[in-house]
């Protein structure tokens, strides 16, 4: 169907899509935007390598490298497969695990370390843990193992285990650096450009404006258009309940949304700006928030998932929403050529409802620089310590006057109400007190009178209970003692 059969679209906006495979330039026209690239690699262009496993990006059995110009460079990622729909890889590399094997297929130093240690067994997943750690030893080669276990997050085995697979990415490091193999082809470059695209497949709309006001002006249009960032939620609509997603406005593209900036006094995060992205200025402004990030989610889902987006969606479990209200972060909302700013604190109306009016969105998160004086800290409790949902995420900011009264606080939990939210009988429990033991335990009991936590799969309603009042306490207890407690200090839990 052509653009001038369709007002809504721009006139002489391209209908197809254009990205490489493996090195080889593919051109689709109007491909079905619900289409995602897991199934397109197997069922269209027989890469059968990238496996499905558990089609919400949790396995990484689909994990996959892409590639696109970053900051007048090439940055190179590991993503799922499964929740990457289709229409935005254009101008982008994808490289699967049938791309690694150099000429004559001789096979990349990472496959070969596979095979050296025994690193696999039915080979399912194995892969996945080629594409993740391919996409880290490119990249840094001398990676510790700490940093090989943090990209490995998001694959999981359960036949053979992780130590032979570890043992395989520190062999296969030196050799990486040797070969110098790059994740990207040269024809990529022939893709990327700045265009935007429109698609109308079997009665589905995708657009991927890359100019703010054209992205502005389709929001306005199209109110009943879903936002698509990195998939990594909206993407289970497709996977998981199988529904049809018959408009998608894609932030992707949109520059002006994907930057990060530093003003006089805040951090300006881009609602398109990646998790990982995002994460990396927000740890070094506020150290204490780096278990926290680690533990957000696998790599490939930080390298898709958007600030935005977690915040946008608004799930009362979302992690990056407490630690963003007890930073006294705030919004900025656009709509048309008109914007607003709104607190963070006071964007939700109810579960996964806000404040933001038909044809608005989020143009981007800003985060105050960090005071002197101020204590931060952000606990993850779940199940699993990597790659798992939080039962509680409780973050805490305090800042004290010299004579140990609090003189400003913010305590802010999700998993504990319908969205995540701030406790102000606790704060108020502590402000103007001194921060010693005895009002901690007041503002533990006002903390009780905050939430009515909810009994589900992942804690009981008592469990919640208590563990926010601990979570508390801890707070106190690193901030009046020599040394932060993690999960990850062997001599406090061993």
């Amino acid at each position: 169907m052509s653009s001038q059969k369709q007002p809504s679209l721009p006139v002489g906006t391209p209908t197809r899509i254009r990205f490489v495979v493996n090195g080889q330039p593919h051109q689709l026209d109007n491909p079905d935007p619900n289409r995602t690239l897991l199934n397109h690699l197997r069922e269209t262009l027989a890469l059968t390598g990238t496996k499905e496993g558990c089609a919400e990006g949790d396995c990484g059995a689909c994990t996959v490298v892409v590639s696109e110009p970053h900051d007048q460079g090439v940055r190179s990622r590991a993503v799922n497969a499964c929740i990457q729909l289709l229409p935005t890889l254009h101008g982008k590399d994808v490289l699967t695990v049938e791309g690694l094997a150099g000429p004559g297929a001789c096979l990349h130093p990472v496959q070969q370390a596979m095979v050296d240690v025994h690193a696999s067994q039915c080979g399912f997943c194995t892969p996945g843990f080629v594409m993740s750690l391919h996409a880290l030893l490119d990249s840094k080669p001398d990676a510790s193992r700490d940093e090989i276990e943090c990209a490995l997050a998001g694959n999981l085995c359960r036949c053979t285990g992780y130590r032979p697979i570890i043992d395989a990415a520190r062999q296969a490091g030196p050799q990486c650096a040797k070969a110098g193999m790059g994740c990207r082809s040269a024809a990529s470059v022939e893709t990327a450009s700045s265009e935007s695209v429109a698609l109308d497949a079997q009665g589905r709309r995708f657009w991927a404006p890359v100019a703010l006001e054209e992205f502005a002006a389709l929001r306005m249009a199209h109110p009943e258009a879903r936002i698509l960032a990195g998939g990594t939620d909206l993407g289970l609509v497709l996977t998981k309940k199988r529904m049809d997603l018959p408009a998608l406005l894609y932030v992707g593209r949109v520059e002006a949304l994907r930057r990060v900036e530093r003003s006089a006094s805040h951090l300006e995060i881009g609602a398109a700006v990646s998790l990982t992205d995002a994460f990396e200025p927000l740890v070094e402004q506020y150290p204490e928030l780096a278990e926290w990030a680690r533990r957000f989610a696998s790599a490939p889902i930080r390298n898709a998932g958007t600030l935005g987006g977690n915040i946008g969606n608004g799930s009362p479990i979302g992690d990056s929403m407490p630690v963003l209200m007890v930073l006294d972060a705030s919004l900025v909302l656009r709509r048309g050529a008109q914007t607003r700013e709104v607190a963070l604190d006071a964007f939700y109306t109810g579960y996964q409802r806000n404040v933001l009016a038909a044809g608005e969105f989020i143009e981007r998160i800003r985060i105050p620089l960090r005071h002197p004086r101020l204590q931060v800290r952000a606990y993850k409790i779940s199940k699993r310590f990597d790659q798992d949902i939080s039962a509680v995420c409780g973050a805490f900011s305090l800042l004290c006057e010299d004579s140990g009264v609090v003189s400003s606080v913010r305590v802010a939990f999700g998993g504990m109400a319908a969205t995540p939210t701030r406790a102000p009988r606790c704060e108020a429990a502590l402000l103007q007190g001194r921060w010693d033991k005895a009002t901690v335990h007041q503002a533990m009991a006002a903390l009780d009178e905050d939430f009515e936590p909810i009994d589900d799969m992942r804690a009981s309603k008592a469990y919640r209970r208590l563990v926010a009042g601990n979570l508390l306490r801890k707070f106190h207890l690193e901030t009046t003692g020599d040394a932060r407690i993690s999960v990850l200090d062997q001599e406090v839990f061993a």
